[in-house]
């Protein structure tokens, strides 16, 4: 992808001033309403600058590549779409609690496909800029399946990990490959039960 002349591009990791902050989320916001107008394609720096009302070069103070705007994109996304914490209590057990969070997500995602599509592409890109902002992502995603479980229970972080791959698997199914939502809310919903089945069978083993 293009960038500046010379291919000099600085992101911002320093304390943000209130005036910096508020830039750099306009710049998220046009980013995403882009993407959900016209998907990946239709986010280009420039665009985003235009829509933001800032000059091109000042996208790249913030984000180095597109694919790292999206990233912090999908940041924003999962967390407004986690923020409702009905959903990671909805249920008695770990199992229930964990399939009402991500078909939460599941169901979000699927009426917003193009914004879906464009975030998990740039998510999964190999973009060496994008690794802090998605490590921060899955992060914030372990969090609240940790939540959701909401118990202790052995090998938590590999658990996590786990269940994050089931939910990028589940939200590639709805975009890349173009299953229905019934069909990947009925695979989460069987991964759920199969992992936390396997937690409680951990929880029963002799110490």
């Amino acid at each position: 992808m293009p960038g500046l002349p010379g291919d000099v591009r600085i992101t911002v990791t320093r304390t943000l001033t209130k005036d910096q902050q508020a830039r750099r989320t306009r710049l998220i916001d046009a980013a995403r309403e882009l993407a959900l107008a016209g998907g990946y394609a239709a986010v280009t720096m420039h665009d985003v600058a235009d829509r933001a009302g800032v000059a091109r070069a000042t996208v790249y103070r913030y984000f180095a590549t597109k694919d790292h705007l999206l990233t912090e994109v999908a940041a924003l996304w999962a967390a407004q779409i986690t923020s409702d914490t009905s959903a990671a209590t909805t249920g008695d057990t770990p199992a229930e609690r964990l399939t009402a969070l991500m078909a939460r997500i599941v169901e979000v995602a699927a009426t917003e496909l193009t914004l879906t599509s464009a975030i998990i592409q740039a998510v999964t890109s190999d973009d060496p800029s994008v690794e802090d902002a998605r490590t921060a992502l899955f992060l914030q995603v372990r969090d609240r399946l940790a939540a959701a479980i909401g118990e202790p229970v052995p090998d938590l972080d590999e658990v996590e990990i786990l269940l994050g791959h089931v939910l990028l698997a589940a939200l590639v199914s709805l975009t890349s490959l173009g299953r229905p939502v019934e069909e990947v809310r009925g695979m989460i919903a069987t991964a759920g039960r199969l992992i936390t089945a396997g937690m409680l069978a951990l929880q029963n083993e002799p110490a």
